[in-house]
């Protein structure tokens, strides 16, 4: 269960009512989903997310669904499934498909499994990599 209530749009006002239009407006979706419901909980905290998550995942040296397929390997590598289920569906609406994902899936498995044992045989950096 979780510790605070979500902020429904409907009960949104002041600053919460605003980024929640923001957020509509500038995803182009009719409805906040529950990630937003909740940071609202404390308006300062939603604002900033909001500012930092539009700033971070904007084209840069890094086209947005390079940056999504980032976000959802970090968010597998943390045990996120909000996160994941939400940034695939980012990523494919951005350009990425079943088979990227699915690759994605496979690296990130691989790469877990690896670090794990890395970590576990206390493995020594190569000089090479120094």
């Amino acid at each position: 269960m979780a510790i605070f209530n979500m902020i429904e749009e409907n009960e949104a006002t002041g600053k919460v009512k605003e980024v929640y239009e923001d957020i509509k407006k500038k995803r182009n979706v009719k409805f906040i989903t529950n990630f937003w419901k909740m940071l609202a909980n404390e308006p300062d905290t939603l604002e900033r997310t909001w500012n930092s998550l539009q700033q971070v995942m904007k084209k840069g040296a890094l086209d947005e669904m390079t940056k999504e397929l980032i976000y959802v390997a970090v968010s597998m590598a943390n045990s996120c499934e909000y996160c994941i289920k939400s940034h695939s569906i980012a990523a494919k609406k951005q350009g990425a498909s079943k088979e990227m994902l699915a690759e994605l899936i496979a690296v990130v498995s691989m790469a877990n499994e690896t670090n794990r044992l890395v970590e576990a045989y206390q493995v020594k950096v190569d000089s090479i990599y120094e």
